[in-house]
């Protein structure tokens, strides 16, 4: 191993406070720089739908599609990054290094070598990919030009996210935050140059994606070489079935997640198209595409929280430390509680207003959208428990219940709830579907909750 003594110093100091400082401050130290850049990604997607909104309704729609598309990336990134780190923080937790550095580098190196090959085949079926991803005739143009540069960019993108989980799971969060925001705050200073100022429209917006996915890949990358961070070499890639296993077992919830996300959003789209009503096809999907948006925003905030809670889970239960990680599970969930009940009473509230904010020159999209959202206000709730219990199963590596859990939301509780609710209650029972979803995987998450809880009082009790 080549550990300075500079890195060893750096790497135990962070070990003491992973273990040792009281667990409600350290989360929250971890997730205020987390809920930032998981905030600004938020709003980064959010000005996407604002700028492109001011070009035509049908725009709205075709960057709606191509969200589909993106959600797919970010499968991609999260599960080598979620498998790569949960194991980085276990490993570091019980002080191995060299199986951290040698996931490290290979939970780097294969998704930019598969985003490469996923790229050069979407470029080259492109039309068909917008028809797969939902586009109808005339939303076609507008999704292949998003599409295009977005698949350009996905081999950085899908590396980049996994770099972003790996430091944030070794107790980077601060700097993964900064790498993250800073491409974003990017792209929303050059989304009005590249789209209204080049007069590039959709393919300028999706040209600043690229641009900025790129210029936060580099400073991702360079943040690894840091003192006690896990550094990123090509010689320590070994992506043997061992360590592809392990991915996979850390990783697995979060590709089924993300993954059942984007195919939920083509079906939305397919569903959208064909339960509106005749001529306002293109504003039921950009309804969707837009409510989509603003409930990935205050999701961020409830996903930022939990990122600052995994490490510390990572860490404590690599350390046997079964009474910090409880600790944890508990205030998570309690404090997910409380900023979600917030945000649900003001998105119902106000729904017309948040719609209207990215296109009110079309009445029937408003009215939609704030349907939509209203009905995932209403279920918004139960994420407090599915979540963080989502989280603390795949941290600890219980693959198979954490993989269940994740594809219950958007999986197999959506998929027989929009092919049976449209058919009996037509475009509301479409917009119904995802607070159905969530109330069933709270039901299926609650006595996960009580037996996780019961174990770790058993296993704190055995120490």
């Amino acid at each position: 191993m080549n550990n300075t003594s500079g890195d060893i110093q750096k790497r135990e100091a962070k070990y003491t406070l992973m273990t040792s400082t009281p667990v409600p401050r350290l989360i929250v130290r971890f997730a205020i720089p987390t809920i930032i850049s998981m905030m600004v990604t938020a709003l980064y997607n959010m000005a996407d739908a604002y700028f492109v909104g001011n070009l035509s309704t049908h725009a709205v729609a075709g960057v709606g599609v191509a969200f589909a598309f993106q959600a797919l990336i970010q499968a991609i990134g999260f599960f080598f990054g979620s498998g790569a780190g949960t194991f980085i923080s276990r490993a570091l937790g019980s002080k191995d290094m060299d199986g951290a550095e040698r996931m490290a580098s290979t939970g780097f190196f294969t998704p930019l070598f598969l985003g490469a090959v996923i790229a050069v085949i979407g470029l080259v079926f492109l039309p068909q990919l917008a028809h797969i991803l939902g586009a109808t005739p005339e939303i076609v143009p507008s999704a292949c030009d998003y599409l295009r540069w977005l698949l350009v960019a996905m081999p950085f993108m899908v590396s980049q996210m996994a770099l972003n989980n790996q430091l944030r799971m070794q107790g980077g969060a601060w700097f993964a935050m900064i790498g993250i925001t800073s491409g974003c705050v990017l792209n929303v200073i050059l989304d009005p140059i590249f789209i209204f100022t080049l007069n590039l429209g959709v393919s300028g917006a999706s040209l600043a994606t690229f641009v900025c996915q790129l210029f936060s890949w580099s400073l991702l990358l360079w943040g690894t070489t840091r003192k006690g961070n896990v550094h990123i070499r090509f010689c320590n890639f070994t992506p043997t079935l061992h360590m592809m296993h392990e991915i996979t077992c850390g990783g697995l919830p979060s590709l089924m997640r993300q993954a059942l996300g984007s195919l939920s959003t083509i079906c939305v789209n397919w569903a959208a198209a064909h339960y509106a009503a005749p001529g306002t096809e293109a504003s039921a999907i950009a309804a969707f595409a837009i409510v989509s948006r603003v409930m990935i925003c205050a999701m961020s905030v409830i996903l930022g929280l939990g990122q600052g809670f995994q490490p510390v889970v990572g860490f404590n239960w690599g350390a046997k430390k079964y009474d910090r990680v409880r600790c944890a599970y508990l205030f998570t969930m309690r404090t997910t509680f409380l900023l979600i009940l917030v945000m649900s009473v003001l998105g119902y509230a106000f729904a017309p207003e948040i719609v209207s904010f990215f296109r009110s020159e079309d009445p029937d999209l408003i009215a939609m959208g704030a349907r939509i959202l209203r009905w995932q206000c209403l279920a918004f709730v139960t994420v407090s428990v599915t979540t963080p219990t989502n989280m603390l199963l795949q941290n600890i590596r219980r693959t198979v219940p954490a993989t269940i859990l994740a594809m219950s939301r958007q999986g197999i509780f959506f998929y027989p709830a929009i092919l049976i609710m449209p058919r009996i209650w037509g475009i509301e029972g479409l917009m119904a579907t995802l607070a159905v979803a969530d109330t069933c995987t709270f039901i299926l998450a609650l006595p996960m909750c009580i037996g996780i809880l019961r174990e770790l009082r058993i296993r704190f009790s055995g120490v």
